[in-house]
């Protein structure tokens, strides 16, 4: 017998939790069980334009709010947030199946603090100081909102893209609305709720829905600014669309982290901490380390290492599920198209049992043009390749089409600070990987991406400069 649908999803709309217009459903995926767990409007243009409708009308009052009303809407929706700990882990895990326990501790934190660093930064804008630059006149320099946004989020980390997104915009004095992955809105939908509580009625609006809501939201009129996280093709279709009416594109895409092993690092160390991070969310992190470049000497030893620490991971505790069945086939693909020369160090296989479950997998013997080494692969499967010395070991890194993160392993400062000039990505770890803080920018180069999500730069991203002469 079927176990009964949780309660259905809805729209947030000008204050209002709605369905879609047309009554228009579709069901969500448990990717856990491979079931329906529950259903999420499938809106249209009515709802996009409902939606716009009430956050440019709501623009008019929240872009006047001083700073200090903004930060206190923020700080108190981390508070809420705080105290519906239990529903938004509920809502997360249901969507995606990733381990409540490692949701609630390494990203709800994370989430919370992000909506608090905005709200201090909004106090902080920086400017110029005023001048005169012409005889008899003075020049200042306003920083100002933009206006209406749409943000379109993934589905790897749902509430915390949310977070990333209507943080910054609603410090700077825009108002916005928000589409959700369409395998995973549940989540984004209570934090509108949640919110509800803390800001006038059209400031955050999220609508639900598949690529043709999407669509219909970034053509919306009162839009000015569009912000996705989201793969490649997403943002080539949506910076086209928003060529036609000039509205301004703030793009996160995908990645293909290199990490460079030199022969200096504690074999054993290394191997566990990079495990850790490159199956965490069944490897579906745009910064994931999934292309680990290894020094010659220390190649074999370490693959043995790093394999032995993934084939002891854990579904369902250490790990979850790949987000949908579309997901799990892309990746089985990947790996079913590997050359002959591949080898399969562990893994390998679809995780024996229900939902969408992939065995944390290594792949050696790879060459740098194989598919597997220059497509993003986004689950837990990672690449292994040696290098003979540092600079076949940074051409290799950056010898793909992304440029979002990287990462170097040494015990050699010089060598370190060699590889963070070099690399060309948004992001360099040193003897880490994949830790994020609210304060440094998140944002990528080359097909990863333009705009910087975090920071004061994201914040900034969400304005615009008038020059004002007196």
């Amino acid at each position: 017998m079927a176990e009964p649908l949780a309660r259905p999803v809805l729209n947030h709309i000008g204050g209002a939790d709605l369905p879609a217009a047309s009554g228009a459903t579709m069901h969500l995926i448990s990717p856990t069980t491979g079931m329906p767990h529950r259903t999420a409007p499938l809106s249209g243009r009515s709802d996009t334009d409902a939606a716009c409708a009430h956050a440019a009308a709501a623009y008019e009052r929240w872009s006047t709010t001083t700073p200090a009303e903004r930060q206190r809407a923020l700080l108190r929706i981390a508070d809420a947030m705080e105290a519906h700990a239990d529903d938004l882990t509920t809502a997360e895990v249901g969507d995606t199946g990733k381990p409540a326990e490692l949701f609630r501790t390494e990203e709800l934190p994370a989430i919370t603090d992000t909506l608090r660093y905005f709200a201090g930064a909004a106090r902080n804008l920086p400017g110029a100081a005023a001048g005169e630059y012409t005889e008899g006149r003075t020049s200042l320099l306003r920083r100002e909102p933009i206006g209406v946004c749409a943000q379109i989020t993934p589905w790897n980390y749902p509430l915390m893209m949310a977070a990333w997104k209507i943080a910054p915009a609603l410090a700077a004095g825009n108002t916005t609305v928000l589409k959700p992955a369409d395998t995973t809105p549940s989540s984004t939908a209570l934090l509108a709720r949640i919110a509800a509580e803390h800001l006038p009625p059209g400031v955050l609006n999220v609508v639900c829905g598949d690529r043709d809501t999407g669509r219909a939201l970034i053509a919306h009129p009162a839009v000015r600014l569009i912000a996705v996280t989201g793969s490649v093709r997403a943002g080539r279709e949506i910076a086209t669309a928003a060529a036609a009416d000039l509205k301004r594109v703030h793009l996160e895409l995908g990645g293909n982290a290199p990490v460079i092993i030199h022969d200096d690092i504690d074999i054993e160390t290394t191997a566990a901490q990079l495990a850790a991070v490159a199956y965490y969310n069944a490897g579906q992190d745009c910064t994931a380390p999934t292309r680990l470049l290894v020094h010659a000497d220390i190649h074999d030893t370490f693959v043995d290492a790093f394999a032995a620490h993934a084939a002891a991971l854990r579904p369902a505790f250490d790990f979850g599920p790949l987000n949908s069945a579309a997901q799990l086939a892309s990746v089985e693909g990947l790996l079913s198209r590997l050359p002959g020369h591949a080898k399969i160090a562990t893994g390998g296989s679809r995780q024996a049992g229900p939902g969408f479950y992939h065995q944390p997998t290594v792949v050696t013997h790879v060459r740098q043009s194989d598919e597997i080494v220059q497509e993003e692969i986004f689950g837990p499967v990672v690449t292994v390749q040696s290098f003979e010395d540092e600079a076949e070991a940074l051409r290799h890194a950056d010898d793909v089409r992304f440029g979002l993160a990287a990462g170097v392993w040494t015990t050699d400062h010089d060598r370190a600070m060699r590889a963070t000039r070099a690399l060309n990505t948004g992001i360099v770890w040193v003897n880490t990987h994949g830790t994020t803080v609210s304060e440094m920018p998140h944002g990528g180069v080359k097909h990863s991406g333009y705009g910087s999500d975090l920071s004061l730069s994201g914040l900034l991203d969400y304005t615009q400069v008038k020059h004002v002469m007196l």
